[in-house]
């Protein structure tokens, strides 16, 4: 017997969906699935229903092993819908972002989910940056990025008054949204449409089903958890923070190896709000891997000022106090991290210090508003990367997907690295993925 429970998704969901979801916690071993997709995130809800979409007879299930969605990299990002200046021209980040972008809006204003196209300011504050401006500039211009303009100094203070600069890239098409809400939404039209939820089903192996063996037709995978399993024939996996161990469980190498770092927000005071109203960005520095802090709105009316980079002591570790024993042994044993570490170290000291000493993150945010001191800010919430690294110790920057060996690893894939902008790029992403499992799996 299957036992219902019901999650509200009302403190989370605008009341625009506020449509009555039962989630299971259970799983029948009696219905042998189609599809099932491990990790109730955005890129697996987005992606759970774009298949459904496309094949309505069939059978489909999300597991997700905490007690609601989008609970970790979902639910703790900047909530920016990004435009894609940034990345390589013709890598799959700048094609995705961009077509997510547009993707993304739409399904917003179809399904009435609060967002707001603020824009974005990218903003130089020195002559080196200015060149990197421009060269900015191209990428987005490569990358069909709309709308970009140049803005010269004495015109920053039209799209942000108290802004400060050089030279500027201003992006319209940039936003913000909750996106946890998003994801929920895609989940519900996920179960709208057939499909089930399973919460507090944390995957702990696949196996191929005994008693199915010696028939002609493939055995059904036995997706595990520590007191349930779901019979599928074919699986998709989207685990984000711990994407490696799923994909080592199928006969994955194990590069590239999920390292967690940490990235923590300042909250700007609710009198100081007038300050900022768009996204204001740095310039990157292509010497380091982390963009830097910005200003970024948040729907709710929030500022938020950050994030830093600093390496998290658990894979969802939100504070120096979260320290997970595995993950440290994890990490300890791995040679790429001390490469990195190497390569970066006296930045990401700096980036502890910072950490630590907050006020000193002020000095930086500064530069683009002057106007900004320690006391107009205070400490805010956290979220956690699922940075991918190689055994070189160097940053895996596009989308990875990797399939298993054998009977079971054959049958799976795996969403190993979807890193930022995965939640703009999702419904992108989820059309990427869908082909390649209509083309790998027959679907």
């Amino acid at each position: 017997m299957r036992t219902n429970v019901i999650t509200s998704l009302t403190k989370r969901v605008a009341p625009q969906l506020n449509y009555l979801s039962r989630y299971r916690s259970t799983a029948s071993t009696c219905t042998t699935y189609d599809l099932v997709i491990v990790g109730g995130g955005i890129v697996g809800c987005a992606t759970a229903r774009e298949m459904i979409m496309r094949h309505p007879n069939m059978k489909m299930a999300i597991v997700e092993k905490e007690n609601a969605l989008a609970r970790h990299q979902t639910g703790h990002n900047s909530g920016v819908v990004h435009a894609g200046i940034y990345y390589t021209p013709g890598s799959m980040k700048a094609k995705l972002c961009v077509e997510g972008l547009k993707l993304s809006y739409e399904y917003f204003c179809k399904n009435n989910i609060p967002h707001k196209k603020v824009g974005k300011l990218i903003v130089a504050q020195n002559p080196t940056q200015v060149k990197r401006i421009d060269d900015l500039f191209d990428r987005g211009t490569k990358n069909k990025v709309p709308d970009l303009q140049i803005v010269e100094k004495d015109c920053i203070s039209k799209y942000e008054p108290k802004c400060k600069g050089e030279k500027a890239i201003w992006s319209p098409w940039t936003g913000i949204v909750d996106w946890a809400v998003v994801c929920k939404s895609f989940a519900e039209d996920f179960q709208k449409m057939g499909g089930e939820i399973f919460l507090n089903f944390e995957v702990n192996g696949f196996t191929e089903m005994a008693e199915s063996k010696g028939k002609s037709q493939l055995a059904p995978i036995s997706v595990q958890s520590k007191s349930k399993c779901i019979p599928t024939k074919y699986v998709l996996t989207c685990a984000g923070l711990h994407s490696d161990r799923l994909a080592v469980m199928t006969g994955c190498d194990l590069s590239p190896r999920i390292v967690p770092f940490r990235g923590e927000y300042l909250l700007l005071n609710d009198n100081k709000r007038h300050l900022c109203t768009t996204n204001v960005y740095p310039v990157p520095d292509p010497r380091f891997p982390f963009l830097g802090v910005h200003f970024t709105p948040r729907v709710n009316g929030d500022i938020w000022l950050g994030p830093n980079a600093v390496l998290a002591f658990a894979r969802e570790g939100y504070s120096w106090f979260d320290i997970n024993v595995r993950d440290c042994i994890e990490m300890a044993k791995f040679p790429g991290l001390y490469k990195l570490c190497f390569r970066y170290f006296v930045p990401g000291c700096m980036e502890m210090i910072k950490s630590i000493f907050y006020p000193l993150a002020v000095k930086d945010l500064q530069k683009f508003i002057p106007e900004v001191t320690y006391r107009d800010v205070k400490r805010g919430p956290a979220g956690v990367r699922a940075q991918a690294l190689d055994k070189d110790g160097k940053l895996v920057d596009d989308f990875v997907f990797d399939g298993g060996t054998g009977t079971i690893g054959s049958r799976v894939l795996h969403c190993r690295n979807a890193p930022s902008p995965a939640a703009t790029s999702s419904m992108a992403i989820a059309k990427f993925i869908a082909d390649k499992l209509d083309r790998d799996f027959k679907f």
